[in-house]
């Protein structure tokens, strides 16, 4: 029977006739037969079941074998020995290879008709050896199906006792081998059922063995942190874990994170390897792992793992919320790494350039899982910007992008914040795992924050970009009794030539840094200022004091040498106004001038508004102006003989109206248009008496181009006129007349005399409140005008006699001859610098600048005079953000706080714009300071720089090594080095010490 079976199989007969031979065999299988044709029948259907190589030929062995095994089960039991399987599963059958799943198929067959036998506890017994064997052989995927399978229906074959613990061990083994090398669908789907029925058999053997799970978990960990340098193990890992129980989940973390035999490099691959398991389809809680581990690793502060697994993977994450497949779980591990990586924005920034592209896909998806998925991520793009304020060249785009998502209340950002931060303290995150990049596209230069110092660095940079002023400092020689102006001048230089994206700034900042601001502290970048002026000019004025005593003798000086009390300072940001007070009661005038280096320019009242009316008034006086086309407009007294109802109405009351003289604004597009002369007041509410109380009285006006013409906006325009505008000292805050000898009502009015070089304006926007006793910011929106056209009073011989006869306690009897024939001239000033203060307190927030270089156009050493109102905004625009140096332009500096109402204009910086008649005095400041071209610097600052740069490169060379064998570096180079330490010192940090040196070992050239 079994040969005219087999002979049938081996023919060209129809498949019709060979089933009808088929159905007779199996009718034949339930008539006597003896033991040797029953084994020729076994052997033919094993032979058709392991060897067939049509499905037809298996399906007929399958059949053929079960008809004959179920009819005749001694004989069966005789064939299917412990001899037999074993035979099969060590030496396969004829050309089947023993790890071919077809022999486990086969033998799981056989198990069916021998399992009431006594026979097969033995089997049972060979079977869990010969399983484990495998196992520890680390089988593929389908072999490993095969034995899951076979034990999910005979558990018994399930090794037992502690073979059973290393046959799971052994499994996680293999499944960490599992590669499905095949980009087919179909083969895809049978890869990830054949991965299911293997983690399916670990979870069945877990649920009765909880012992089992430890020592499983124990070697899953030891696969993934294995740092041999294979291409890592298989994501099906991520379905072991799956079925780990959640409440074992704790425990597990905390012993890994606190084990000493466990290196930090180990943590960190296990850390980076399941990250990558997010991948993995349809597996459940691996977020949940994931999340746990982060927050084990900063529980026992361990955040260099931390940051680096977040900067290297975070991208990844990011990617995989396009499948929604994967979405959910990728969704709160990308919530977890932002929210909690808060010590700096660089994971965000990493995402921010991918954000409008991923909102455009979801929003086109049109599902539920893409809605949700909108919505949180514009809740954590919300948090993250309120959490990372002042980059609004990068933040435009996302903000555009979420517009039309729902915006997350202040309140709940800060609980989101709170509640996900690795520390409380910030200041606590000191070891850093920094990152070596490339210089910013820009070919500037960043500073590093060394604990709050952003104050610090806007106005560096603020000062570097002030171009007349670099080079000066840049000219300057040696000199010990300049030590400040030294350590600038090396700051600069550095900036200058330095091949490091950033530097430490830590020994100016000890060097230059108030006595009474607090290390670490935020502080006030105008005060900042200020004190740096100062110190800079009483040092040059003490050096050259001393320097002219020792060359009296000396014939021949440069022109900065002729006036020793001059300083590099005063040149470029002193200037000069004149306040005169009037007396209303005796008319006496009394004259003080002074040098500023700065205007702080308070806000209006709200009730108290500069407005300007269509008519103008009647006076006597004559001014004259003198436009910077070097025209003069003479305004000639008018004698009007009637006067409308409602002008003699204003007469009557005490709101006189104030001449306004008329300047040219400056339009966007850089055309000029003439202002016409209009009348103008002053009004106080609740105050019998105007700002100007004198009938015919003018007070000059700045004006300038607005960036953004909004009805709510005030402009840099209106708080000069405020500042210039008269005051009446009445009730309370009356003037003490030294004629009078007692407190009399007056007025007050400052003009400006000098015109700096560069115009530093200070937008007074801190107050304090008497209610909450804090200082609260005014966050009102000011427009900052390109170009800005500012009066000053040019003094002539007869005030310079009045005011030197006020300085010798003379009295002057009459205010009338000071305001004849006054001349005024407008002097043009371009916008250069814009510090932003972001933040809604002067104690805390984050400052920026945006600036550009600013200077004349030239050719060779000699200026070229700029005879015409262009404006000039094309000009390239930066923003600095301590070690970020970015692109950026004139719309964005005028957009900032129409986009970020917390990100404010603060420090505004303004160079004047050299005309033929440039100055009052008549020098020409930047033709007697700069040099057109690059500052010749010392032979050591030079040597210095050059030292660094090479320094720099093998640094970078170093940590490229480094990256690329996988090894973290003991300690790790930085690529803002303190330039001006000595070679083996340490540089600043950013963590507790701020500003200083640190006590975090390696860690302390790190900032955040």
């Amino acid at each position: 029977m079994d040969k005219i079976l087999e002979a049938m199989m081996l023919s060209h007969h129809p498949s019709s006739v060979k089933h009808i031979l088929v159905r007779r065999v199996l009718e034949a299988a339930k008539q006597p037969l003896d033991s040797e044709q029953c084994w020729a029948m076994f052997e033919l259907s094993t032979k058709l079941v392991l060897l067939g190589d049509t499905n037809f030929k298996k399906d007929v062995g399958k059949e053929v074998l079960e008809a004959f095994a179920q009819n005749h089960t001694a004989e069966f039991e005789s064939f299917f020995n412990v001899r037999f399987i074993v035979k099969l599963l060590q030496d396969g059958y004829g050309t089947l290879s023993i790890r071919s799943g077809g022999i486990l198929e086969y033998i799981q067959l056989g198990l069916k008709y021998i399992q009431d036998n006594s026979s097969v506890d033995d089997v049972f017994h060979v079977l869990q050896i010969e399983l484990l064997r495998i196992v520890c052989e680390k089988p593929g995927s389908k072999l490993c199906a095969s034995i899951s399978k076979l034990l999910a229906e005979y558990p018994l074959c399930i090794p037992s006792g502690k073979f059973q613990v290393v046959f799971c061990q052994q499994l996680v083994k293999s499944i960490g081998q599992f590669q499905c090398g095949s980009e087919e669908e179909d083969e895809i789907v049978e890869f990830l059922d054949q991965v299911n029925k293997v983690s399916g058999l670990l979870q069945r053997i877990w649920r009765t063995q909880t012992a089992a799970i430890i020592p499983s978990l124990r070697e899953l960990f030891t696969v993934i942190s294995s740092t041999d340098g294979s291409d890592g193990p298989s994501n099906a890992l991520a379905t072991v874990v799956q079925y780990v129980p959640l409440e074992l989940m704790d425990g597990v973390i905390r012993n890994l994170t606190n084990d000493d035999c466990i290196t930090d490099i180990e943590l960190m691959t296990a850390l980076t390897n399941m990250v990558d398991w997010l991948s993995w389809p349809l597996a459940k809680n691996i977020d949940k792992w994931i999340i746990g581990l982060l927050k084990g690793l900063a529980a026992v502060k361990k955040f260099s793992i931390l940051i680096e697994v977040t900067l290297s993977k975070i991208e990844q994450v990011f990617s995989r919320l396009y499948y929604p497949i994967v979405r959910a779980g990728a969704l709160d591990v990308l919530k977890y790494m932002l929210l909690s990586f808060q010590h700096s924005p660089e994971a965000f920034h990493v995402l921010v350039p991918h954000i409008p592209k991923l909102v455009v896909s979801l929003s086109k998806e049109e599902s539920n899982s893409g809605t949700s998925c909108l919505q949180q991520l514009s809740e954590l793009g919300h948090c993250m910007i309120f959490r990372f304020s002042g980059f609004p060249d990068l933040y435009e785009p996302v903000i555009e992008a979420l517009k039309d998502l729902p915006v997350p209340n202040e309140e709940k950002i800060k609980h989101l914040l709170n509640q996900n931060a690795w520390t409380s303290q910030k200041n606590v995150l000191a070891p850093l795992y920094p990152r070596l990049t490339t210089k910013s596209d820009t070919g500037r230069i960043g500073l590093a924050n060394l604990g709050n110092t952003c104050y610090m660095n806007s106005v560096i940079q603020a000062l570097f970009m002030a171009s007349d002023f670099r080079h000066a400092v840049m000219l300057l020689k040696e000199s010990d009794s300049q030590s400040l102006m030294m350590k600038l001048q090396w700051l600069f230089a550095f900036l200058e030539h330095s091949q490091r994206p950033a530097i430490s700034p830590s020994s100016f900042l000890k060097a230059s840094s108030p006595p009474w601001f607090n290390p670490g502290a935020q502080q006030d970048c105008s005060e900042y200022l200020k004190y740096l002026l100062d110190r800079l000019h009483e040092e040059e004025k003490t050096g050259k004091r001393i320097s002219h005593r020792l060359k009296h003798s000396c014939i021949e000086t440069r022109k900065e040498d002729r006036d020793p009390g001059k300083t590099l300072i005063e040149r470029m940001f002193g200037g000069k106004m004149v306040t005169r007070i009037h007396c209303r009661c005796c008319r006496n005038v009394s004259f003080r001038e002074e040098a500023f280096t700065d205007l702080s320019l308070a806000f209006p009242p709200p009730n108290k508004v500069l407005q300007r009316s269509g008519s103008s008034c009647d006076t006597n006086i004559s001014v004259e102006i003198t436009g910077s086309d070097n025209f003069v407009s003479q305004i000639k007294p008018q004698h009007k003989t009637t006067k409308s109802p409602i002008k003699q109405k204003q007469t009557k009351s005490k709101e006189p109206s104030v001449r306004v003289i008329p300047f040219e604004i400056i339009g966007s597009h850089g055309k000029a248009k003439k202002e016409e002369p209009s009348s103008s007041r002053v009004m106080r509410d609740n105050n019998p008496y105007p700002f100007s109380s004198m009938p015919k009285n003018n007070f000059a006006m700045a004006s300038g181009e607005k960036a953004c013409d909004t009805a709510c906006s005030r402009s840099v325009s209106d708080l000069i006129n405020y500042f210039l505008s008269p005051e009446m000292l009445s009730g309370d805050n009356r003037y003490y007349c030294d004629k009078c000898t007692s407190l009399q009502e007056a007025e007050k009015v400052v003009e400006l005399t000098g015109g700096p070089h560069y115009l530093i304006l200070t937008l007074l926007r801190f107050s304090f409140d008497v209610i909450t006793m804090r200082r609260k910011k005014i966050l009102d929106n000011v427009s900052v005008p390109l170009v800005l056209k500012l009066p000053i009073r040019i003094t002539t011989e007869k005030d310079e006699q009045k005011i030197h006869a006020e300085k010798q306690g003379r009295q002057l009897r009459n205010w009338k001859p000071f305001i004849e024939d006054t001349t005024y001239l407008s002097i043009t000033y371009d916008l250069c610098c814009v510090v932003v203060h972001s933040g809604i307190s002067s104690e805390s927030g984050h400052y920026y600048c945006y600036a550009r270089e600013c200077a004349d156009a030239n050719s060779g050493i000699s200026p070229r005079i700029i005879l015409d109102d262009e404006s000039r905004a094309d000009d390239q625009w930066y923003l600095y953000n301590d070690t970020r140096v970015s692109f950026s332009s004139f719309e964005s500096v005028s957009n900032v706080t129409n986009y970020f109402p917390k990100d404010t204009a603060y420090v505004l910086f303004y160079r004047q714009r050299v005309t033929r008649h440039t100055c009052v005095d008549g020098e020409h400041v930047s033709a007697g300071v700069r040099l057109y071209g690059e500052a010749a610097l010392s032979k050591e600052l030079m040597e210095t720089i050059s030292k660094d740069n090479i320094q720099y490169l093998q640094e970078e060379e170093k940590e490229a090594r480094k990256r690329t064998d996988r090894i973290p570096p003991v300690t790790t180079p930085v690529w803002w080095r303190r330039f001006d330490d000595d070679e083996n010192g340490p540089s600043g940090s950013c963590g507790p010490t701020a500003g200083g040196g640190s006590d975090f070992a390696s860690f302390g050239r790190l900032t955040f």
